[in-house]
């Protein structure tokens, strides 16, 4: 069959050039979204009286058809159509005959791939935010229950201050909110219709781009028709986003690794999301974890890759533009298999508890509040609190113990400044309890950080 577009060639397209051009193998994957974009474009169409009602009815039923082959199978994608686009309006002329040839007036393919383009993009944006929702769903789940659990808080990865492991998750629920909000802030900007911009200048034809914008779900047309099929912010927004939620998930990727390790012994993965070695049949690999944190270099190429291609180009539509949906798919399909894949290794470990207060007791977590104490009950400079304290860490290292395990008659004998009462702000308990301030990882502002997060939540997953 002679291409639809080749009336001024005199010479068939070579092999090697069909190969080279065609970006059906995977704009395929846009079938949905070029259906649903060709049966609003086809009703304009007849509203405006540019085509009879009869052969709109006639394009519908066809594209319907079109549609149900794809979907069971039964659509045979030929190399030669080039893209989905022209595979789908070939096979809707051979069903529907001369109506299917008017399909295309008033547009060209520069603006029925950016809003086809477009559309799935959007589609995905919505999925991937409803994952993300789900996934801190399960990250609150955990952390209210283990608003008391004790846990090392780290700085430069050694022992800082004591916080409960339920403050430390609630950090990565909001890591994901803000994504939520940057996929949100980026599909309201993007949320305009391109079609109707034609190849570059708009269409003498009388059409109606607010019919389209409506009866395809737009808030508005798209304002200028020459940046409308050129543009391709939206494909770049939606893979900076997915970098965002990568770079997030592969940071709690990171301390599942070391929570598993014998080191830490903080959380124990299911052996349904964990491998095991070749070799040495005692190993436990945490690959699921590994494997969300190496992704994420993945989807920064793709989102690198776009900018390139993107950072020279010409107004208005290139080819090569073409290279912009392998990369946004691959990042679509990443994002969405770590998501899924993430919040079940989450739901299905094991916190061990006991192991992390242990760790408490290493590194001496409560200086911080001797010196503190000094400070604000005995009147000591906080320069001399210093001293004093690193003293008694010294005295601690000495007897092999840290200093919340001290009796208070050991601290008191190290210097007649410390007043009585200095045992109890070196509990790991009261000093994790003392940071009461708003955001602290006291129990009750750890609750209440729960609480805003699930409301925030309770909004978006009406």
């Amino acid at each position: 069959m002679k291409k639809l577009w080749a009336g001024r060639f005199l010479e068939a397209s070579s092999e090697l050039l069909e190969r080279f051009n065609a970006s059906l193998p995977f704009d395929k994957a846009l079938y949905f979204e070029d259906i649903k974009g060709s049966k609003a474009h086809a009703k304009m169409l007849a509203k405006q009286e540019i085509i009879t009602a009869k052969e709109c009815e006639e394009i519908l039923a066809g594209l319907e058809k079109v549609l149900g082959e794809i979907e069971q199978g039964e659509f045979v994608f030929k190399i030669a159509d080039e893209d989905i686009h022209m595979a789908i309006e070939a096979r809707l002329t051979e069903l529907v005959g001369a109506s299917g040839k008017k399909l295309h007036t008033a547009r060209s393919r520069n603006d029925q791939v950016a809003v086809d383009f477009r559309m799935f993009v959007l589609r995905k944006n919505e999925e991937i935010r409803a994952q993300i929702l789900e996934l801190m769903e399960t990250i609150l789940e955990i952390a209210s229950k283990h608003t008391a659990t004790l846990m090392p808080g780290m700085t430069h990865l050694q022992h800082a201050q004591p916080v409960s492991f339920g403050f430390h998750m609630n950090a990565y629920a909001c890591m994901f909110k803000r994504d939520v909000e940057r996929l949100e802030d980026s599909h309201k900007r993007h949320n305009y219709c391109p079609l109707g911009s034609a190849a570059l200048a708009g269409t003498p034809y009388p059409t109606d781009r607010e019919f389209l914008a409506k009866e395809l779900g737009f808030l508005a047309p798209t304002l200028n028709a020459m940046d409308s099929v050129s543009d391709r912010d939206f494909a770049l927004d939606l893979l900076y986003d997915i970098a965002m939620v990568m770079m997030h998930i592969s940071r709690l990727a990171e301390e599942m690794v070391l929570w598993s390790s014998y080191e830490f012994k903080f959380i124990t993965l299911s052996d349904a999301y964990s491998t095991g070695s070749s070799i040495m049949p005692q190993k436990k690999n945490p690959d699921v974890p590994e494997l969300l944190r190496g992704k994420s270099g993945r989807v920064y190429g793709n989102l690198l890759s776009l900018l390139t291609v993107m950072k020279g180009l010409p107004l208005a539509y290139n080819k090569d533009t073409q290279e912009d949906k392998e990369g946004v798919m691959d990042s679509v399909e990443t994002a969405q298999i770590s998501l899924a894949i993430l919040k079940e290794a989450l739901k299905s470990a094991t916190i061990n508890a006991k192991a992390m207060e242990e760790a408490c007791k290493r590194g001496h977590l409560t200086a911080t509040d001797l010196a503190d104490f000094l400070v604000r009950s005995c009147e000591v400079p906080f320069r001399e609190a210093h001293h004093i304290t690193g003293q008694v860490v010294a005295y601690a290292e000495s007897k092999g113990k840290d200093i919340s395990e001290l009796s208070e008659a050991e601290i008191l004998g190290i210097d007649s400044r410390i007043k009585a009462g200095v045992k109890e702000v070196l509990s790991l308990k009261n000093s994790m309890n003392a940071r009461n301030s708003l955001g602290g990882t006291s129990s009750a502002q750890t609750k209440a950080q729960i609480k805003t997060l699930h409301a925030w939540l309770k909004k978006r997953l009406k």
